[in-house]
């Protein structure tokens, strides 16, 4: 098993605010038009910040705890995760678990997959969040309604494709789960609703 930013502990520690996160590079980083990135990412590259906005203060990872933010504990996370790659082992697929601002709280990319579909992982989470609701229903309303098309081309961190669910507890949204790489057949969604089910009780 790998995760996507050292070890499982270090994860852990990003929603501390404390773990110092290796600057990924390649196709993965995606920008919007206005050199946005993911929530929560300090770990900006060199030049793709916004003119005059200039580069987010302190190191890769230094982000002070949002008192608006809820998400699943890192133990209830990890659960998840583990459920999910125990049930979908057959598919080369990776997952992640974001906050309730769609902050990446943990991200698990199981041996023998492609660690890129971490980062498609969380993207889908954070397109449920945006939504607030699941990709495969967000996915089929974009068919038809011209608003949410905006929100895709304004956004380029949101992915039109299923496998984000969002996690509730007591009727308000706690965070979400993505799924990328299940394949071939298009088993995201499937695979996701394993680990929901698995923590759903326990949320709060």
């Amino acid at each position: 098993m790998k995760v996507l930013c050292g070890a499982v502990v270090a994860i852990g520690l990003v929603s501390a605010a404390t773990a110092q996160v290796p600057v990924p590079t390649g196709p993965a980083i995606s920008l919007g038009a206005a050199g946005v990135p993911l929530p929560g990412d300090r770990a900006r590259l060199p030049g793709t910040a916004p003119p005059g906005a200039g580069l987010p203060r302190g190191a890769p990872g230094d982000r002070a705890a949002d008192p608006a933010a809820v998400a699943p504990s890192i133990d209830l996370a990890l659960k998840a995760a583990q459920a999910i790659a125990a049930a979908c082992k057959q598919y080369p697929m990776a997952l992640a678990v974001v906050d309730s601002q769609g902050v990446a709280k943990l991200v698990y990319v199981p041996d023998d997959s492609a660690a890129w579909h971490g980062y498609s992982a969380i993207r889908k989470a954070y397109t449920a969040i945006v939504f607030q609701s699941d990709t495969s229903a967000v996915v089929k309303q974009a068919a038809g309604d011209a608003a949410v098309m905006e929100k895709f081309r304004a956004d380029a961190n949101l992915s039109r494709q299923a496998g984000g669910l969002v996690l509730t507890a007591g009727g308000r949204i706690v965070g979400a789960i993505g799924v990328s790489g299940a394949e071939p057949g298009g088993h995201d969604e499937e695979c996701g609703n394993v680990g929901r089910d698995r923590i759903k009780a326990e949320l709060k």
